[in-house]
């Protein structure tokens, strides 16, 4: 199948005047993928824009929010564990888990550091050579390359007090899931450009193949949104699938390949466990096998629970478009940023945040 590839060529504003009076042969449901679509949707107004025969879900592309309540309360035990850091990205220190959160421990103690990189893990490995270090590797596709390579140089460099303990997820087969599910009917799927980057559109040709669901790649500018949306519904409407490239300026068809290698050479795909979803195949990855000694699970002895998180909490029903946020009880009463109860309302790319913060 021949993926489309098409140029912007429209200001802003002649786009969201086309978006309003696009005129479709039926009603659509189209759920957009990522994260941080969600969030850009909502502040640049084009979900205003949106005609009424279109319906737009939000999708399990927040990598905090799918990522399963027992990942926490592990990280929780091992901050628990003398002489430890827990290096993390700041969304996962508002986290709950069953124990309460990343934050409410380093407030009783517990020595857990921000990082913006997996380097700033190797680097305090470097800064405290009698501490164990432990990085919580968590993210899709877009993060994963930056994790393989600091595990290679950590290797490299001889460092036997940093691992990291692993969530990364990969996106095609969750997409399988959502399109194979019988309760929510997509037609269109707007997918993230920044994933696309790394794995190339080629990759992602399977959703209106294999599916016959149109797919659209945006970037995450307004315009490239708009022109993604003014694409993928009037597809849609017609049932008319095919994969449009809309982010032709850095989504290419084979995508990066130097990041493709690193993956390969560091992970290895398993089944995984999806918040709200439960396990797919081949969704997940963990270390080979000849980087154990990386593998903070393997290193300490531990696994997981299968807790299935917050009473009440209806996260794992929103990211897969079962739910709106609004229609949880929790939403903006007992679950705000304040308190959250649930990693929807918590990450800076979660569905109920961005509700809550645009006041949906």
């Amino acid at each position: 199948m021949k993926v489309v590839k098409h140029q912007v060529r429209l200001t802003g504003s002649r786009l969201g005047e086309k978006l309003k009076k696009l005129e479709l042969s039926r009603s659509v449901t189209l759920m957009e993928v990522c994260g941080t679509h969600t969030h850009a949707l909502f502040r640049s107004g084009i979900r205003h824009l949106l005609p009424d025969r279109v319906k737009l879900l939000s999708g399990p592309g927040c990598p905090v929010c799918v990522t399963p309540p027992g990942y926490v309360d592990l990280a929780l035990q091992l901050a628990g564990y003398q002489d430890t850091i827990i290096a993390t990205f700041g969304d996962m220190i508002r986290v709950p888990g069953n124990r309460g959160s990343l934050r409410q421990a380093k407030a009783e103690g517990a020595d857990i550091r921000l990082v913006c990189s997996p380097l700033d893990a190797l680097a305090l490995a470097e800064e405290y050579p009698l501490k164990r270090v432990v990085f919580l590797a968590v993210g899709f596709e877009t993060t994963a390359p930056a994790v393989a390579a600091t595990v290679l140089r950590t290797a490299k460099g001889g460092y036997t007090n940093l691992t990291f303990l692993t969530a990364h997820k990969v996106i095609p087969n969750v997409l399988r899931a959502l399109l194979t599910g019988k309760e929510v009917a997509l037609d269109g799927l707007l997918l993230p450009g920044h994933v696309a980057t790394v794995t190339g559109a080629q990759a992602l040709k399977f959703v209106p193949e294999d599916y016959g669901v149109p797919a659209a790649i945006a970037g995450f500018e307004p315009v490239q949104m708009l022109a993604a949306l003014l694409e993928l519904a009037p597809m849609a409407a017609e049932s008319n699938p095919v994969l449009e490239n809309l982010y032709g300026e850095l989504v290419t068809a084979r995508g990066n390949l130097q990041a493709q290698a690193l993956m390969e050479q560091v992970f290895t795909t398993v089944d995984s466990t999806w918040r709200g979803i439960g396990t797919i195949p081949e969704s997940g990855l963990v270390l080979k096998p000849e980087l154990a000694d990386y593998d903070t699970r393997l290193v300490y002895g531990l696994a997981e629970n299968d807790s299935p998180g917050p009473t009440g909490c209806r996260c794992g029903e929103i990211i897969t478009g079962k739910k709106i946020p609004p229609e949880c009880s929790l939403f903006k009463t007992a679950c705000t940023p304040e308190r959250p109860v649930g990693p929807c309302m918590v990450s800076s790319e979660g569905t109920c945040g961005a509700y809550y913060k645009y006041n949906v």
